[in-house]
């Protein structure tokens, strides 16, 4: 979940394109004028697409469902050899939609943080799940879930100008989408503390240093460069790629107990009059005072 004062800063169908590739969608997207989430196949290449651009990629309920359909779909596609996610505009995905979030808590405070069993789990555990290679392109910012479906992927190329934050603490929670597994796997425990509980941002280049992004690239080259590495995945060992992946997965640990855990806690912060005041201060552009409680 999680969302980020980046977003501040920025503002199924079937048919055959032109080019002979394929795209796939779960239907009309939140404005109404496109797919939330679109899947485009290249030969054994799935790109995976985040189409809501004008709101930074924010996870409302139509985006979110239709990445857990996507990923569904090419887990059980034996054709798909590689999987590149990326996403549309300046930004990859800035977290939980606060706006959508607001509205649940206002209305059914007592299911407002379901969303976490019923959409982010279930979505992390198919990104994970998925036999072949998992690429993910990451621009602008990539904040609180935002940071946890990057981690879910197997392999990530950054933008120079990517920026990054857990975020989760600036609204009152503690953290889900698996980051307390994958963030910790990537930088270790205490370099992981520090990123949970402060939330400060990093850069592209701190990514790079800490082991949570393979390469950095140009923001111009980053389409290209990420394309170009899943590509090369698709046309490689499909057998060896599905092994490595399982003997690696096999040495960590489960992602699964992560999840559960995150889901517990964040049915019980997501219930604290701290989480429903940070929420409304970070809708109005205020700095949010806690009580603790």
């Amino acid at each position: 979940m999680s969302s980020s004062t980046a977003a501040s800063e920025t503002a199924p169908a079937s048919d055959t394109a032109r080019d002979g590739t394929t795209q796939d969608g779960p239907g009309p997207g939140h404005d109404g004028t496109a797919d939330t989430v679109t899947v485009v196949r290249e030969g054994g290449l799935a790109v995976v697409t985040l189409r809501r651009a004008t709101a930074a990629n924010a996870l409302d309920v139509d985006l979110k469902t239709g990445l857990l359909d996507a990923f569904r779909a090419l887990g059980a596609d034996d054709t798909v050899r590689a999987v590149l996610l990326a996403a549309e505009g300046g930004n990859f995905c800035v977290g939980q939609d606060l706006g959508e979030h607001a509205a649940t808590l206002a209305a059914d405070p007592a299911h407002a943080m379901d969303t976490v069993g019923e959409h982010y789990n279930p979505l992390l555990a198919a990104i994970s799940a998925i036999r072949v290679p998992v690429v993910v392109a990451l621009q602008g910012a990539c904040v609180g879930a935002g940071l946890g479906i990057a981690l879910a992927a197997d392999i990530r190329v950054a933008g120079e100008g990517a920026r990054f934050a857990t975020a989760f603490t600036a609204i009152g929670l503690a953290s889900d989408s698996g980051l307390t597994r994958t963030l910790v796997d990537a930088v270790g425990a205490s370099r992981a503390s520090g990123l949970i509980l402060l939330g400060d941002r990093f850069t592209a280049t701190d990514a790079q240093a800490w082991g949570i992004v393979h390469r950095v690239v140009p923001d111009g080259d980053l389409p290209a460069e990420a394309r170009k590495l899943a590509k090369r995945l698709a046309e490689g060992p499909t057998a060896g790629y599905a092994a490595a992946k399982a003997l690696i997965r096999a040495a960590l640990p489960s992602l699964g107990d992560a999840l559960e855990r995150e889901r517990v806690a964040a049915q019980a912060l997501g219930a604290t009059a701290d989480h429903r005041a940070a929420v409304d201060a970070f809708l109005a552009k205020q700095r949010p005072t806690f009580a603790g409680h």
